[in-house]
């Protein structure tokens, strides 16, 4: 029993300590949320001038990993693999192209459409739509009605904000989260643990992260 206490102690001791650190200063940043923008808007661009203005969101999604890894060789990376991601209530499916201690990249989206709690966050998040559209409200009724975010446009969720949001039909964004990434994990494993119980999406989150963490820290990237 002494010998849990003393794992469990200094497990909460290190994760703290880690918390702390992380929410100290600007650390080593690597992406810019506004670079990120530029990126996502040319990519559009680029497969609609190649496949027309009607063209599948996969060349939109294909040309956006494309300039990323482009203007983020060092660090980004894809592997190909897509993964479903269930959390606050949504459900979508996405793909990592970069995750540390205090950043992480990734395309979302949906061919279904869906909904959820964005979740209230120790980090920023900037949400750029590639494809489809994305609303989002506050609890409290705006005069202005609900914010809606359209192709090439960058939602930015300020530290602990929450908002409820919606894709309504097919949407695809490239999402950047800048912050205590380590404390997000939390709510993205709630619904996988506790409502689908889909333990080899669980397995394959896990390594798509620790895949992308470990060999990142090696870089010296926190």
């Amino acid at each position: 029993m002494g010998l849990f206490l003393t794992l469990f102690l200094l497990i909460l001791f290190n994760t703290v300590a880690l918390f702390v650190y992380i929410d100290q200063g600007t650390h080593n940043y690597v992406y810019e949320p506004a670079r990120l923008q530029e990126i996502s808007v040319a990519g559009i661009a680029r497969a609609k001038a190649k496949h027309g203005e009607d063209t599948p969101a996969t060349f939109i999604i294909d040309e956006v990993i494309q300039g990323v890894l482009d203007a983020y060789p060092q660090y980004s990376r894809y592997t190909g693999n897509w993964l479903f991601n269930n959390a606050g209530g949504a459900m979508g499916s996405m793909t990592v192209l970069h995750c540390s201690f205090t950043e992480y990249l990734i395309i979302f989206g949906t061919q279904t459409g869906t909904e959820g709690h964005t979740g209230r966050h120790l980090a920023d998040d900037y949400f750029t739509i590639l494809y489809g559209e994305q609303w989002a409200a506050f609890a409290q009724p705006s005069e202005k009605g609900r914010e809606v975010y359209k192709p090439g446009e960058q939602h930015w969720m300020r530290k602990l904000d929450a908002k409820q949001y919606r894709m309504p039909e097919e949407c695809w964004a490239l999402e950047y989260a800048r912050g205590n990434i380590a404390s997000m994990m939390f709510f993205g494993f709630l619904d996988v643990l506790f409502s689908t119980a889909d333990l080899p999406t669980a397995f394959q989150t896990v390594r798509e992260s620790a895949g992308n963490m470990f060999p990142n820290l090696l870089l010296g990237k926190f």
